[in-house]
């Protein structure tokens, strides 16, 4: 069956050129829709929630320069329009897969560097992505140059 729906999870780094270009040949292919998701994470869970000041301007900076790249990144991929593109706070894997369903989305694509492990397969995104997705995953591996 073709995919009707795809949601590429991008890092919104040059590394996610490869992802999304494989995402827009399997959305032209399968004539599906392409919608792009970024997940800024909350500060707090990076210093392991335990933060003895307010983060909350430097978490708004860090979510305001995230939206320019995704503005960035919609003119350079114009099929991935502005109202398929979506930006929010939380942690990625809960957060794509939330959007996943309530998009109704049946194809998940995300980077994967392969590192070391199972992760020489997914890295930890994709693999925490794949674990409990709501429908297939595609991880598209990146090489380092």
């Amino acid at each position: 069956m073709p995919y009707e729906h795809i949601l590429v999870a991008v890092d919104l780094t040059e590394e996610c050129d490869p992802v999304i270009k494989r995402a827009r040949e399997l959305s032209v292919s399968n004539g599906a829709k392409l919608s792009l998701v970024h997940i800024v994470e909350p500060m707090a869970m990076a210093f392991g929630g335990d933060v003895p000041m307010d983060l909350s301007q430097l978490q708004q900076q860090q979510f305001d320069q995230a939206k320019e790249r995704l503005d960035r990144l919609i003119l350079k991929y114009p099929e991935a329009s502005k109202a398929n593109c979506h930006l929010t706070y939380g942690q990625p894997r809960q957060e794509i897969h939330h959007l996943a369903k309530e998009q109704e989305c049946d194809l998940i694509v995300v980077g994967s560097h392969g590192r070391h492990g199972l992760a020489l397969l997914l890295g930890s995104t994709a693999n925490d992505v794949l674990h409990g997705a709501p429908c297939d995953v595609l991880a598209v591996r990146l090489i380092k140059s």
